[in-house]
């Protein structure tokens, strides 16, 4: 059996309204991973949230008064055709690491979604040269990880490509890209789960 696309798959959930689920089961990393973030920024801020699903951490930074523009990718159909339904923002369709954005931004917000790359440390390297404002911020969150094994069985169970770096590896990915202030947390932890780990650092 070959190796499906991730985003067919997230296609088929979203068809079957399980980023709904998604939603629910990132909210609390999310909302620890913004905490974070959002006081690292000057005011007023622009952000992207790369693999957006269906736009709800869009719509989160649409209720910040500072946050002045916000945009979404994604590369499932479904999931920005969910995304632009529900909400006003700016939505794109997109394959990464192909597809430019159209400008610099403040803020990089991703979660549950380097992982599926097959080079996602050159991809932080994207981000930081070509995607970054000077001064601006970049934080992930990675549920797939080395040290979570309860994660360890998801590609072959998804029948998807995912890879699978520890922390350390991350981390030390965020500083060969460029990044200063490289700091991992775990955050969103709670019984039977280790946490998403969050990396994040600053264009300076």
């Amino acid at each position: 059996m070959s190796i499906r696309d991730a985003t067919e798959v997230f296609s088929e959930w979203a068809l079957r309204d399980r980023d709904e689920g998604m939603e629910t089961g990132h909210d609390k990393s999310v909302n620890e991973m913004l905490k974070i973030a959002i006081p690292m920024l000057d005011e007023p801020f622009t952000a992207i949230d790369v693999g957006c699903g269906n736009g709800w951490v869009c719509r989160k930074f649409q209720s910040y008064e500072n946050c002045s523009k916000v945009v979404g990718i994604d590369g499932s159909i479904e999931m920005i055709a969910k995304a632009k339904k529900r909400g006003t923002g700016e939505f794109h369709l997109a394959k990464l690491p192909d597809w430019k954005p159209p400008q610099k931004f403040n803020l990089i917000h991703s979660m549950e979604f380097l992982y599926y790359l097959k080079d996602p440390l050159e991809m932080l390297k994207i981000f930081f040269n070509e995607w970054l404002d000077d001064k601006g911020v970049l934080i992930a969150g990675i549920d797939h990880y080395l040290e979570n094994n309860a994660s360890h069985d998801w590609p072959e169970s998804l029948n998807v490509h995912m890879t699978t770096l520890s922390e350390g590896q991350w981390k030390q990915g965020m500083i060969d890209a460029g990044f200063t202030e490289v700091e991992t947390r775990r955050v969103g932890i709670k019984p039977g789960f280790v946490g998403t780990l969050a990396i994040f650092g600053r264009k300076s």
